[in-house]
């Protein structure tokens, strides 16, 4: 019994992602459950047997990267020391993710994807955490004066999900060379502090965390 319940993990976990690299490469609607079946080498009826249709799939991808995306920011929260180096790590972080996890990757494109009835339910998180850690850097007073929480976070979440759109065509948007750009033209403009030179730290752990 225990053998066949661990099969049935690693079969759900196969058809998972390969459903992420399926709906990456070719978005929601061209994806096809023979195609995303064949990529993690099972049956049709084998995937039949764990999901029931391909936006319960689809679903069960956006959960997963739920999860990893959540647990990261969690991380990147603990790590630093500001809030606005929380952001930079975090945003930082993200963006190498969708580089080098298919699901995370995946929940981007179905968030963007105007087949996905149910779409954008990365991009609403990602808003939302950056909103909230704006608005604590806020109270906090790690933004200059006259900046506007609501303002900050359009900005940032704009930005990343722009370089998230243009790295599907051309990974180089993705690349740290681009990140420090960003962070480097936002930062003076962001913080009150007179150097944001160390909240750059933040594209930098991001870049230790991915190679270790």
């Amino acid at each position: 019994m225990m053998v066949k319940q661990a099969r049935a993990v690693r079969t759900r976990r196969s058809l998972v992602r390969a459903a992420a690299e399926v709906f990456a490469a070719e978005g929601y609607a061209r994806a096809s459950l023979p195609a995303i079946s064949e990529r993690a080498g099972v049956s049709t009826g084998a995937l039949h047997f764990h999901f029931s249709s391909k936006d319960d799939l689809a679903g069960a991808v956006e959960r997963a990267a739920a999860d990893s995306v959540e647990q990261l920011a969690e991380r990147c929260r603990g790590a630093a020391d500001t809030r606005l180096q929380s952001l930079v790590h975090m945003a930082s972080s993200l963006l190498l993710a969708v580089v080098a996890d298919p699901v995370i990757r995946a929940a981007f494109r179905l968030s963007g994807d105007p087949s996905r009835k149910n779409g954008a339910q990365m991009l609403r998180w990602w808003h939302g955490w950056v909103h909230d850690l704006v608005v604590q850097a806020q109270h906090e007073g790690e933004l200059a004066q006259d900046v506007s929480a609501d303002a900050a976070a359009t900005v940032i979440v704009a930005a990343t999900t722009g370089f998230e759109v243009l790295g599907a065509a051309d990974c180089e948007w993705l690349s740290v060379e681009r990140m420090t750009q960003l962070w480097t033209f936002v930062l003076p403009r962001l913080t009150a502090s007179p150097d944001p030179a160390p909240f750059l730290s933040g594209i930098g752990a991001a870049v230790a965390e991915q190679t270790e």
